[in-house]
């Protein structure tokens, strides 16, 4: 029996998560049809559209995402601290992105002044408190990035009923290495499945925008930024380097192609003696990341911890 969904994703343990939603029908995400020829290549780009732009509205950062045939991978923050520090005015706005909202919370936003009753006050504030849970939740997130994508599939098809399976499924990522081992996974994933040949000719995935963006000086603003390795606890942005990143994701690459296999160099990587990972341990997490890990990823020492600190909870409640 799959695990309730709140005790899959808990802020306490990680804000990193690994996402994924398949499709549940024979017909395609995206990609070709072999069997009518028909061509559903353009859905890609609504994923990505999609994804990128709820960014602007969550406060939830994409770290790595791979929009595939019949399923999509993305890698997500939830930066809770950063909907803390909210206005009741930017959460409204932020919500009505996404969906109306109230008469209340319309009010709120519009070019007057607004002026509420004490009744009012209250009502505004339970519903504001309801959105910025919303817009911190993993769960939310992944409803509206796959609800609507759902809805235009059926329109162009023709169709009713269930795009999606019903439940997307969720891994914690507990540490650095689980992160960068999952983020490597994800953004190879078109190459493994011959979608691609290198990491740059990768279309839609976060590699690729990230390459392209390099090119030009800078990092995607709807991605999750990388910081380096920082001295403080808490960085704001992904505690790796951007160039030894693109390299281990080039140099990962090159051992999954099976005519030629290739080593990962210690020394051309500096992010993997940073990480403390020799050569098979990396290997194995990045080559088998789903197979290996199921709810949670991390290091055996972080995971016996995770895995003792749900059991206690467990008995607990």
């Amino acid at each position: 029996m799959p695990l309730a969904r709140k005790r899959q994703i808990n802020l306490s343990d990680t804000p990193y998560y690994h996402c994924v939603s398949r499709c549940v029908r024979r017909t395609y995400l995206c990609g070709e049809d072999k069997l009518t020829g028909k061509s559903y290549e353009h859905r890609r780009q609504w994923v990505e559209d999609r994804l990128l732009f709820l960014t602007t509205a969550f406060a939830i950062e994409v770290c790595a995402y791979a929009v595939m045939s019949n399923h999509t991978h993305v890698v997500l923050h939830v930066n809770s601290d950063k909907a803390k520090h909210w206005t009741d005015k930017e959460i409204a706005l932020r919500w009505h992105k996404l969906h109306k909202g109230t008469l209340l919370s319309q009010k709120l936003t519009s070019k007057e002044a607004p002026v509420f009753t004490d009744a009012e006050q209250i009502t505004l504030h339970s519903t504001l408190s309801i959105y910025r849970s919303r817009l911190t939740d993993i769960s939310w997130f992944m409803r509206e990035l796959n609800e609507p994508i759902a809805r235009q599939a059926n329109q162009e098809d023709n169709c009713t009923g269930h795009f999606w399976e019903g439940r997307f499924k969720s891994q914690a990522l507990l540490d650095e290495h689980a992160l960068a081992a999952c983020m490597v996974y994800v953004d190879l994933n078109p190459i493994r499945a011959k979608m691609a040949t290198t990491p740059e000719s990768s279309n839609h995935t976060s590699i690729k925008r990230r390459i392209h963006d390099f090119k030009k000086g800078y990092q995607p603003s709807t991605l999750m930024p990388f910081v380096g390795n920082p001295k403080e606890p808490q960085p704001q942005g992904l505690p790796l380097d951007l160039i030894e990143y693109m390299k281990l994701v080039d140099l990962s690459g090159r051992s999954l192609n099976p005519d030629k296999r290739g080593a990962i160099d210690i020394g051309e990587s500096p992010i993997l003696q940073r990480l403390g990972l020799d050569e098979y341990t990396w290997q194995d997490m990045f080559l088998t990341f789903e197979t290996n890990f199921r709810v949670a990823a991390g290091q055996t020492d972080t995971l016996k911890r995770y895995k003792r600190k749900r059991r206690k909870k467990n008995s607990l409640g």
